[in-house]
């Protein structure tokens, strides 16, 4: 396998060396070592709620699977997974997937501009393992589902307008969406083994009842050039969406996925890679792979992934050691956050308020291990600009 640049391109030595790895093209790895601390500095002691952050960091629970989110009736799903956040006013709305069987969907917690609790609410009921998704330029929540032949629902993150099936995007393993403003696309991935990476082209934009699914087309190298090809039958029946088009690119377990600059990161859990696609030139190359971390991998076990106005990408651990990993645009992998005594848990739901002052994040199955015991939190520090 090629050794591939990290990020956008590698430098010898600096900041990624002091972590044990450069990834740079063509160069060998740099001798084995410890992983440092990040932008942030090192991770304290744990708090009050079992999260070790760095200095000037402080941590909340907002609220907890099976209880009441503070201050109103609505008692937290289950299982919280992929999550977003919207601006209202002054203040911001959190929703959150439910990751349950035949009951699934997705709840809201809306925020004053102190970020005080003022309501909380269901948005999608009755729907089957809604894993991940992607927030719309149009301000919607795009809820994916993580079966077979799941769908995707676009609702409304203040509860006002009914869930809309969208059976356009495609009937597949879903997992997460990200829109593309530039070329008035979605991008999706599909959590299987061979899953494939795809994009939804709307025929109006704005409006997802009606357009053409594809999916990216490349050899079988961790980088190099890449093409789109239609679905032919996105219904998925009888033959999979994936298995439709020769020549489609597989990745193994796609999970979480942002756009931002004419790029978009996304990870594959299978093997614990982050993949990047430069959309202004068409190619693709893997931008980070634990198993070719020299040392001690920083980020194991990718899953959700979202992104910073500083150009910081914040990965969420399924396993590993319960962490969220930043990636910085100068190649330094570091921990930012690390859940203890929660192991039978994963990290989901990656998301700043709109003024970039605050993360949420859920830790689904909590210290129970079981979906009835997921906790969503609240961090709130110095997060470069």
């Amino acid at each position: 396998m090629e050794r591939r640049g990290f990020l956008r391109g590698a430098v010898a030595g600096g900041a990624a060396a002091a972590f044990g790895y450069t990834l740079m093209r063509g160069a060998a790895y740099a001798a084995p070592a410890q992983p440092g601390p990040g932008p942030y500095g090192a991770l304290g002691s744990a708090d009050a709620n079992g999260l070790q952050l760095p200095a000037g960091f402080t941590s909340r629970v907002v609220a907890r699977s099976g209880q009441r989110v503070a201050g109103t009736s609505y008692v937290w799903h289950s299982a919280p997974d992929g999550g977003a956040c919207f601006a209202d006013g002054s203040g911001w709305i959190y929703v959150s997937n439910s990751e349950i069987s035949s009951t699934g969907g997705a709840g809201a917690i809306r925020f004053d501009a102190s970020g005080n609790v003022t309501s909380a609410y269901r948005i999608l009921s009755n729907t089957n393992r809604n894993c991940a998704g992607g927030a719309t330029p149009w301000d919607t929540w795009l809820s994916c589902e993580e079966v077979s032949t799941g769908y995707v629902y676009e609702t409304d993150p203040w509860g006002v307008k009914a869930a809309v099936r969208r059976a356009a995007m495609g009937r597949f393993n879903h997992e997460a969406a990200a829109a593309d403003p530039v070329r008035k696309v979605v991008y999706l991935t599909e959590d299987a083994s061979d899953g494939c990476f795809y994009r939804f082209v709307p025929n109006t934009w704005g409006d997802l009842s009606a357009g053409t699914l594809q999916v990216l087309k490349a050899g079988t190298a961790t980088s190099g050039s890449y093409t789109w090809a239609t679905v032919p039958d996105p219904d998925g029946s009888p033959t999979a969406t994936r298995k439709q088009v020769s020549g489609a690119k597989r990745f193994n377990g796609g999970e979480g996925c942002h756009y931002a600059n004419d790029t978009v990161w996304f990870t594959t859990k299978g093997d614990g890679r982050v993949w990047r696609l430069d959309l202004s030139a068409s190619t693709y190359e893997l931008a980070y792979d634990d198993s070719l971390v020299s040392g001690t991998a920083p980020l194991t076990g990718v899953d959700n992934i979202t992104g910073a106005s500083s150009g910081d990408l914040y990965v969420a651990e399924d396993g590993g050691n319960m962490e969220i990993c930043v990636i910085t645009p100068d190649e330094v992998v570091a921990p930012f956050v690390r859940i203890l005594g929660q192991s039978g848990s994963e990290i989901c739901g990656p998301a700043f308020s709109p003024d970039g002052r605050r993360l949420y994040f859920s830790s689904q199955r909590g210290t129970s291990g079981s979906s009835s015991g997921g906790i969503t939190y609240e961090v709130t520090g110095p997060f470069r600009a």
